[in-house]
């Protein structure tokens, strides 16, 4: 069997029509879309196609689209805009535990800057409060901002109903919805949010593109100055390949997304569901219904994780023990502790992230090889032998 590619949470392989859609913008139509002649305007005109349709896709206005080089940058831009914008009439952030980095270590910075930063627990499921969300506002709230679905354990979270109360306070909303465009059906409008980050890899577009959404009236800083490029929000000549390619990746997920999700939720449960009846001592991370359809995160006691990893990867299965990012970090997950797993528990993970080329002979392949690998490990393991 070819190699079994289960981390599309990390980053997906891009799909053939988006390449076929950016090629012509390296070469034939390379102009700069700042520039009058041909082909800077033929270049301009796919710009503003990619980003309608990245609006069609979430429910947004054109003009309320603004292009970066990927969600971290759209992170960055959302709190730091909005906190240098704020000319000191608030200097309180509120924020979650689990949060990916992009969020946590902007949070961090803007600490030094002079800026309180509030970061909420979650439940054992991964699940943010939204009462505590309302109690944790104050009257010098600038900005709340709550991942949508959080990319180790798939847990989605409940953004409209915090939205409402952001929205009594008078306090701006942003989430993270790089692990859920184009995946699962949602609108700015439905989850009431003013900011709101995607990344072009994680729906089968280009690396290095993304967009940062800022709802009409939302007052921010520039994050980079220069040009006067996307509505003078983000200066920088455009990256018209990526562009065109996260547009064109929009597109096909707008086409494909509803029945994409119904199919890969099935192998998911299939997955889960086999590996808690038939691997002693693993449990599930995050909440079994309300989660993303491709995720899943397992906790199997006494199998380290990251030999998990390399063991499968011997045996051809890509996959990870949590967020790409600190893939090259010996500490344990921050978001299996923050759901109350201690380290060894944490240690002991798996994230299985399903997508489109995902085939039901692959997760059976997987359902075969894992439970050997565990095996093997805990045969080796004292923690076993003294659990024993």
């Amino acid at each position: 069997m070819d190699r079994i590619y289960l981390d599309y949470a990390a980053t997906t392989p891009a799909h053939p029509e988006v390449v076929k859609a950016m090629l012509p913008y390296f070469s034939h139509s390379f102009g700069n879309p700042s520039s009058i002649y041909g082909c800077g305007q033929e270049a301009k005109e796919a710009i503003e196609a990619a980003r309608s349709s990245v609006a069609v896709l979430i429910g947004a206005r054109d003009e309320e689209i603004v292009f970066t080089s990927g969600g971290t940058e759209a992170d960055n831009t959302a709190l730091k805009g909005v906190a240098y914008a704020s000319g000191g009439k608030g200097d309180h952030i509120i924020t979650s535990a689990i949060e990916h980095h992009a969020i946590l270590e902007t949070g961090h910075f803007l600490e030094t800057q002079g800026f309180r930063v509030t970061f909420l627990p979650v439940d054992r499921y991964g699940m943010v409060d939204p009462d505590d969300v309302r109690r944790a506002i104050t009257d010098k709230t600038i900005i709340v901002s709550i991942m949508h679905a959080n990319n180790e354990i798939g847990t989605i979270q409940p953004i409209a109903e915090i939205s409402r109360i952001t929205r009594e306070a008078d306090v701006y909303l942003h989430t993270d919805a790089v692990q859920t465009t184009g995946h699962i059906p949602f609108s700015v409008d439905g989850l009431g949010v003013d900011l709101l980050s995607i990344s072009g890899h994680k729906l089968h577009g280009p690396k290095g593109v993304g967009v940062l959404y800022i709802r009409k009236g939302t007052k921010m800083a520039p994050f980079m100055h220069g040009g006067e490029q996307e509505f003078g929000r983000r200066a920088s000549t455009h990256n018209v390949p990526g562009i065109v390619g996260l547009g064109k990746a929009a597109q096909i997920a707008l086409q494909e997304r509803d029945e994409e999700a119904e199919r890969v939720t099935r192998l998911r449960d299939k997955l889960i569901d086999s590996v808690l009846a038939n691997i002693d001592h693993a449990r599930l991370n995050g909440h079994r219904r309300i989660r993303l359809p491709n995720n899943a995160n397992l906790s199997i006691s006494y199998a380290e994780g990251e030999s998990m990893c390399l063991k499968l990867d011997r045996e051809g299965i890509c996959c990870s023990t949590g967020s790409a990012c600190s893939s090259a970090s010996a500490e344990p997950s921050h978001v299996l502790l923050a759901l109350g797993l201690d380290p060894l528990q944490a240690h002991s993970s798996l994230r299985f992230s399903l997508g489109k080329w995902t085939t039901e002979a692959e997760i059976d392949h997987v359902l075969e090889v894992l439970p050997r690998i565990v095996a093997k490990l805990r045969a080796m393991s004292p923690l076993l032998k003294s659990h024993r």
